[in-house]
């Protein structure tokens, strides 16, 4: 019974977003796609970032809680390449801005994988055998590190940038717009999310991470280098956090030493949401949780504002871990005895 009763809860919860959406897209058709659309690209941006959660935990069960703080100090590393090196600005050419956003991508896509392949040799790896709080507890120091780190390097106020994707719009159909810079963002990333399940699930060594996933002993005896798979591991989740440093501060043109910290907890709830472990999974909770940022934010009819976002996505974070731990696309499975 009290089960059936949660679920008519969840299902009445879920009509009733579904209600507000529906009067929101009927009310105004197209206010509701171009939020829809903004939902979609903050969503892609949050995927990358979530990835490297979900990669590393498939394959050590570990939360690094540093990984945010990696995704910082790469976007911090790209506003120095962009502002400070090589000067971009809104008078510069396409041809300066293409070149100069290629380099800090190289830059801060090696930096982060570099810098997240050096924390897992220095402060995980000789704690892979210990109780699961030990490493967790690292992370968490490992995180107060770099973000002093930051702090030290670019001091407290935000690096800022002006728009250098412009945001007038490429094209527009029946008055939902899509200009460049949101475009620009998808164009990076969605060809590295397709890209990063390719590599998993049709390589060498993307089946060995998913051999040493599932059995890092049996991985071992194999013949599969496990130390070497899970360095990889940590540079290709570090590689994103790169990559998605670079966009977020291109995208919302600011970055301070702190701002892994919230950003970091969203993209771990949309890797908690889709299925901690799951790459599709973690790619979907990022989008659900771009689109509740959108609309909750954007949408004008019965909308609790801007001040309700965290709220909304912690919430969301808290009802997931009671009602399905495993994710929306996760599968439950029985605990070791």
């Amino acid at each position: 019974m009290p089960g059936s009763l949660t679920g008519w809860l969840g299902l009445g919860f879920i009509g009733v977003i579904v209600f507000w959406l529906g009067a929101n897209l009927v009310n105004d058709p197209s206010e509701f796609f171009n939020v829809a659309f903004i939902g979609l690209t903050n969503g892609a941006v949050y995927a990358l970032v979530a990835l490297g959660y979900t990669l590393v935990y498939g394959i050590l069960q570990l939360i690094n809680f540093a990984h945010g703080d990696v995704f910082a100090l790469s976007g911090l590393i790209a506003s120095t390449v962009i502002v400070g090196w090589i000067g971009l600005g809104a008078e510069s050419s396409t041809g300066e801005v293409v070149l100069g956003i290629g380099l800090a991508l190289v830059i801060a896509v090696v930096f982060a994988a570099t810098l997240n392949t050096g924390i897992e040799l220095v402060a995980y790896r000789r704690l892979r055998n210990a109780p699961r709080l030990a490493p967790l507890i690292t992370a968490v120091g490992i995180s107060f590190i770099l973000q002093d780190v930051g702090l030290v390097g670019w001091g407290v106020e935000f690096r800022t940038t002006e728009k250098l994707i412009p945001n007038r719009d490429a094209f527009n159909i029946g008055g939902v717009h899509f200009p460049w810079d949101k475009l620009g963002v998808l164009w990076l990333t969605v060809p590295v999310l397709i890209a990063l399940t390719w590599l998993v699930r049709s390589t060498k060594q993307g089946k060995a991470m998913r051999a040493t996933s599932q059995d890092m002993d049996a991985a071992a005896m194999m013949g599969i280098n496990v130390n070497r798979t899970i360095s990889f591991t940590f540079a290709l989740a570090g590689g994103l956090a790169g990559a998605g440093g670079l966009l977020y501060f291109l995208h919302f043109t600011s970055m301070r030493y702190d701002t892994g910290f919230q950003l970091g907890l969203i993209a771990f709830t949309a890797a908690v949401l889709g299925g901690i472990g799951n790459l599709a999974g973690a790619v979907v909770g990022a989008l659900v949780i771009g689109f509740v940022q959108s609309f909750n934010e954007g949408l004008t009819w019965l909308a609790p504002g801007g001040d309700w976002t965290r709220s909304i996505v912690f919430g969301i974070l808290i009802a997931t871990l009671v009602f399905r731990p495993e994710g929306l696309l996760g599968e439950r499975t029985p605990e070791g005895g």
